[in-house]
């Protein structure tokens, strides 16, 4: 029986006398639930995201068996139930188009069903932050388990990373310095294992992020997918969120604009991926937090970058664990005064006194403080006439020399038009020229694409060169590096001032000073502005047509704009 004097929510459903609970405590026990499972415990939902077209979540059915266990060891209910889950490799356009749908698909989900407390099963880069978002809107006891990262990729020798080594190894095919064959041969010794990239992307960030903020068990980030240990977490998890229901102990209790700032600095110092912005403040929308990028900016902008891991360093999540895994960093960010240690946890106990114990045992990749891979880590927010809400870039996965950089833009107006364009020989590029994409933000292509970091042209990577200034409204996936600035807003497809920028246009990437300029007078844009015309969108009905007329920019988190607020798990009661 619950210790908390809150009446659980299960009971308006199961613990009713009369047909109601007739009605539902029978269809539930066609499944040979015995009687006594309805006696008043808690029910804990167990939100799945497993599915076989997203392979980062497709061994969720074993975790969400070892969850089952803990709840039931701690006297609780376990029902299982699918919500929809994105697969960042296999859907299209893009994920990022369907995370807001996602959270309406948990947040109703929990609402509409009888749970008392639910553990979010989390894998794959926009599954953690849309489930984050959807329990957030109805805050309930929460508690998150991630799938874990794949083991180290390995190919001839060498530790590969999931998506890194995918642009590393494009780029040379492009240049002839790898054969397809070569490169054929690559792709089963990358992913060997289950789990989700190994690498420090967006999928491991969140990860982090998770557990950060406090919605996660220590060690939750960095076990392995395949170690035995990952299933130990998630039996304790799921007693672990029994005990939170009888506690109630809620989400908003937990997510707070404190374990924000822990986690903006998580991110600094573990290299994450640019996605974590968009993904946090969206989330801290949903638990109606002010935070704005300015807050990122200034919480993480003088966090050293102590991880060095793929795609900033050269280590991997699997050496991660060993070297001690989150809780070392997070008691380390502690010691320096970079980390509230009084904030909240699912645990039960502070920040402070659960990474108490936290050690690292790999100085090579979890470094020093006096021997940070970054001095200044964390991600970057610039503004300028050519990014008035904002953008950002990731210096920690750039060109140093880039960082300060004026240069002749070549533009593309889209996906299709840069890839018209790349090729071509006779386009006239440089490496001192700024790349800019256009047409890739949040409405423009809905969901705004992971392709920010485009390649550059074959013409110069055959000379030897690696990387450029590239400038887009689109994202970056968390594998990927370069000198990309991201996230323009306004985008483009709303007016913004990326849409007015013309081949030739000088443009000024000033990091230090977070700046970013470009070199046409007010009068000019007024009169190109007055010749804009806006795109027609791309789809004119279903959900993305909901989504293109109601996402929000990415300076704000590309939420749906009702979407928006914590509602509360009440939900009338059906009369039958």
């Amino acid at each position: 029986m619950s210790e908390s004097s809150q009446p659980l929510r299960s009971t308006h459903w199961f613990g009713q006398k009369g047909k109601d609970g007739f009605i539902h405590r029978s269809w539930m026990r066609n499944q040979g639930l015995p009687p006594h499972l309805f006696d008043g415990r808690p029910v804990i939902g167990i939100c799945n995201t497993f599915s076989e077209l997203t392979p980062c979540n497709a061994h969720f059915r074993t975790l969400a068996e070892r969850v089952k266990r803990g709840v039931y060891e701690a006297g609780g209910l376990p029902l299982e139930f699918p919500v929809f889950s994105l697969g960042e490799t296999n859907l299209r356009p893009t994920a990022m188009l369907f995370r807001n749908l996602a959270s309406m698909d948990v947040e109703e989900s929990i609402r509409g069903n009888p749970i008392d407390g639910v553990v979010l099963l989390c894998g794959c880069d926009k599954t953690t932050p849309s489930l984050l978002m959807g329990a957030a809107s109805c805050d309930l006891p929460t508690i998150v388990v991630s799938g874990g990262p794949m083991l180290n990729g390995k190919f001839r020798g060498e530790d590969i990373g999931s998506g890194t080594h995918v642009w590393k190894f494009d780029a040379e095919v492009q240049a002839g310095k790898m054969s397809m064959a070569e490169f054929s041969d690559a792709e089963g010794c990358m992913s060997r294992s289950a789990g989700h990239c190994m690498s420090m992307g967006t999928a491991s960030t969140m990860a982090c992020v998770a557990e950060a903020l406090g919605m996660a068990l220590p060690g939750n980030a960095a076990i392995p997918a395949v170690d035995a240990r990952r299933h130990v977490l998630a039996h304790m998890t799921g007693k672990r969120i029994v005990e939170m229901v009888q506690q109630d102990l809620r989400m908003s209790q937990v997510v707070t604009r404190s374990s924000l700032a822990n986690a903006v600095r998580t991110v600094a110092a573990i290299g994450g991926s640019t996605n974590a912005v968009i993904h946090l403040l969206a989330l801290a929308g949903r638990m109606e937090i002010p935070f704005s990028l300015d807050d990122w900016d200034a919480i993480g902008k003088n966090v050293p970058t102590l991880l060095d891991l793929m795609p900033a360093g050269k280590f991997l999540m699997e050496d991660f664990y060993y070297a001690g895994g989150l809780p070392a960093v997070l008691q380390m960010l502690e010691q320096h005064g970079l980390l509230d240690g009084d904030a909240a946890t699912v645990s039960g106990e502070s920040m402070r006194t659960q990474n108490a114990e936290a050690k690292v045992v790999d100085k090579r990749v979890i470094r020093p403080f006096d021997n940070p891979l970054h001095a200044s880590g964390g991600i970057a927010v610039l503004r300028g006439n050519l990014a008035p809400d904002g953008c950002v870039i990731k210096p920690a996965a750039a060109t140093a020399e880039l960082m300060q950089h004026r240069g002749r833009a070549v533009v593309f107006d889209s996906i299709e038009h840069y890839n018209e364009r790349i090729a071509d020989p006779n386009l006239d590029i440089d490496a001192s020229c700024v790349m800019v994409l256009r047409g890739c933000g949040p409405r423009g292509y809905p969901g705004m694409p992971e392709v920010g970091n485009f390649a550059l042209p074959p013409k110069l990577l055959e000379q030897g060169i690696r990387d450029m200034v590239r400038i887009s409204d689109a994202r970056m996936s968390g594998t990927a590096y370069g000198t990309a600035v991201l996230h323009v807003a306004p985008e483009s497809a709303t007016g913004g001032p990326l849409a007015l920028v013309r081949d030739g246009d000088e443009i000024e990437l000033d990091v230090a000073a977070r700046r970013l300029h470009l070199h046409v007078d007010d009068q000019e844009l007024a009169r190109r502005r007055a010749e804009w015309q806006a795109p027609a969108p791309r789809m004119t009905s279903g959900y993305q047509r909901l989504y293109h007329d109601h996402v929000q920019q990415a300076d704000a988190g590309c939420d749906l704009d009702f979407l928006v607020g914590r509602r509360g798990a009440e939900v009338p009661r059906e009369s039958h």
